[in-house]
């Protein structure tokens, strides 16, 4: 790839957004960069955002993941799978940008995700 990859967000799925965003600002003190309503917030991390998917949003059924930023998700996705890894969910629009799901050798699940 010669681009570089970076990870854009670590995504934890919840049950509530809203509840979710005012335990990480008021606990943590985490600003909020976006919110769209119960689908998805992202806050400021100021080096990692932390990316909470409603139910609406969540692609990795419950569990948490880091999420890379690619600049071609199919490209990655093959370079994943000859490594040793594997696809759990293909790529699909979301309404922000195209993602796919995967897992490391050791079972770890990540996303990718990028421009169609």
């Amino acid at each position: 790839m010669a681009e570089q990859v970076k990870i854009g967000n670590v995504l934890h799925p919840v049950a509530d957004v809203t509840a979710a965003v005012a335990f990480y600002r008021d606990a943590l003190g985490l600003p909020v960069k976006f919110a769209d309503g119960d689908r998805y917030a992202a806050l400021d991390g100021q080096t990692t955002t932390l990316a909470l998917a409603g139910p609406a949003e969540d692609v990795t059924g419950g569990v948490a993941a880091a999420s890379f930023k690619v600049p071609d998700v199919a490209a990655a996705l093959a370079a994943i799978t000859a490594a040793g890894g594997e696809v759990v969910r293909p790529p699909e629009q979301g309404p922000h940008e195209v993602r796919a799901v995967a897992r490391d050798p050791w079972r770890n699940t990540i996303i990718v995700y990028g421009p169609r």
